[in-house]
Formats: structure tokens, C-alpha cells, sequence
């Protein structure tokens, strides 16, 4: 066996553990369904939808559809939570909205993205491994649980509490978030569409002041949605507020920025206008 599967195998069941780790501890004081909490089911689902989409995936050696399974497990777990919960309220629909909204943008996005393109040259090496390929769908459950903890742990909880300047605040960050995300999508797809640009990097509108100004919104977006839940937190449920942090960690330290940027030097590194460019606009945090 290569070490890259038997690090797979040993990874799996450890992500397993987590996750189960992970929903006992935002169960506490939540909705429970015959005698099991809510939150802890929905934890399981999350991984479960991930490993049956895996089957086809591969058989068919393809990863087209991988994207597109997270944000149908993101609308199908906060939707199920919202039914199932207890006491349901203005906040809970609030942060079922917010969810909703952005996983049918991103979700459709990516899945377009990739339609077009053919291919994501990131499985190319992991496809035809049985155990790595399923060590990527069993991270991305993780992945969703943890990104969509703290609205998961709002909205099936007991404990309730009318909208109140946290709603207000956290709102008003995600749709900053959210804007930037979207716009900073909408410039690059264009920009990539035009035939005169082919073998150039974007360096106008929002990827002037940043050189990843959507993974800047989508960090954003993420803790408005953690300020919203932050009110009604209690006791193991604070756990929940992993999710922006786990989202900013994942962006900067492992599969976001790290990549592109060496994709990136690979491609224009050495390029004076690339090189100015680098020097002069911030990685993430957009400069005024």
C-alpha cells in the first residue's frame, strides 16, 4: 500500500471522530428526536450524504459533481434542522436564509465553473485511489459541519431569543461578506472570459486591493453568521464558533490561498508585472 493510502485510511476514521466529538458537544440543550439530539443526527447525515455520493462518484471517476454535493448538504441539513427544531424564531429563519442564499450562489458557481472547464486537475491523482478519493468526500462533511456549526447549533437549540442588535450586526457583516464574494466571482469570471486576456492574471476592481478578495468575503460572511448565533451559545455549544475559524484556517493554511499562490508563481512568477503586483497588493485583507 503507498503511504499516501495508508495515511487516507488512518485520516478517515480520525475525521470520524471528530465529527462525532463534534455532535455531542453542540447537542447539548437542543432538540431531540426520539430521545437522540437533532444536532447530533444532522452531523451524521452530513457524512452520510458525503460517502453515498462518493459510490458513483467513483465508479465514474469524476468529480464534477463534488462541489455541488456540499452545497446540496448545506440546503438539506439547515432545512431539515429548521423542521425538525423546536420553538423555531425570527433568528433561526434568519440564519436558515443566510445559509440557503449562499450555498445555492456558490454551489451554482462552482458547478458551472467546472461544467466548463472539464475537470478539477486537483483530483487528477486522487480519483483512481479508493481510499483517498473517499478521505476527500469524508473531509468535506467535516468541512460542511464545521462551517455551518454555529447556524446549525442556533437553530436546534432550546434556548431562544428575540432578534436583537446581534441579528442586526451579524446580518449587516454577512451581506458585506457575501457582496465581496459575489463580486469579486463576477469580475474574475469575466475577466477569464475574455479571449485577450488568455495567459494574463486579473489585477482590476476588487483583485486590485486584494489578491483574494473572495475568500476575504467568504471568511465574512461566515462570522456574521457566528455573530447572529452568538447570543444564544451555552456551555459546550460555544464549540459552535469554530466555524469561522475553521473557515479562515482552511482558506489561508491548507486549500485556498497557499494553492493559488503557488499556481500562481508557478504560471507569472518572475513576470515584473506580476512581481509588482504581488508586492504591492495585500493576499487577503483588501488595502483602502
Amino acid at each position: 500500500m503507498k503511504t499516501t493510502d495508508r495515511n487516507s485510511l488512518i485520516a478517515i476514521p480520525i475525521l470520524i471522530l471528530i465529527g462525532l466529538l463534534f455532535a455531542l458537544a453542540g447537542s447539548q440543550n437542543g432538540t431531540l428526536i426520539a430521545g437522540v439530539p437533532l444536532f447530533a443526527l444532522l452531523v451524521g447525515l452530513t457524512f452520510s450524504i458525503q460517502w453515498l455520493a462518493f459510490i458513483p462518484a467513483y465508479v465514474l471517476q469524476t468529480e464534477k459533481f463534488f462541489d455541488l454535493t456540499g452545497s446540496i448538504t448545506y440546503i438539506s441539513i439547515i432545512t431539515i434542522a429548521v423542521f425538525f427544531s423546536t420553538g423555531v424564531d425570527a433568528r433561526s429563519i434568519l440564519l436558515w436564509a443566510l445559509v440557503v442564499i449562499w450555498a445555492i450562489r456558490l454551489g451554482t458557481f462552482l458547478f458551472s465553473r467546472i461544467k466548463k472547464a472539464g475537470k478539477d486537475d486537483r483530483f487528477d491523482e486522487i480519483k483512481p485511489s479508493f481510499v483517498r478519493f473517499l478521505s476527500v468526500w469524508t473531509i468535506q462533511g467535516l468541512w460542511v459541519t464545521f462551517t455551518m456549526a454555529a447556524a446549525l447549533v442556533a437553530i436546534t437549540t432550546a434556548n431562544r431569543k428575540e432578534l436583537d442588535l446581534f441579528a442586526l450586526v451579524g446580518f449587516l457583516v454577512w451581506t458585506f461578506g457575501f457582496t465581496i464574494e459575489v463580486v469579486a466571482d463576477f469580475q474574475k469570471s469575466r475577466f477569464n472570459a475574455n479571449p485577450d486576456n488568455k495567459g494574463k492574471f486579473i489585477q482590476a476592481g476588487l483583485w486590485s486591493r486584494s489578491r483574494h478578495p473572495n475568500y476575504f468575503g467568504e471568511i465574512v460572511l461566515w462570522v456574521g453568521v457566528a455573530i447572529i448565533a452568538l447570543p444564544i451559545l451555552q456551555g459546550w455549544q460555544w464549540v459552535a464558533l469554530i466555524s469561522p475559524v475553521f473557515v479562515t484556517l482552511l482558506l489561508t493554511r491548507v486549500s485556498g490561498v497557499p494553492l493559488l499562490e503557488k499556481k500562481a508563481d508557478k504560471k507569472w512568477g518572475g513576470q515584473e508585472d506580476y512581481e509588482s503586483y504581488k508586492k504591492k497588493t495585500p493576499v487577503l485583507i483588501p488595502r483602502l
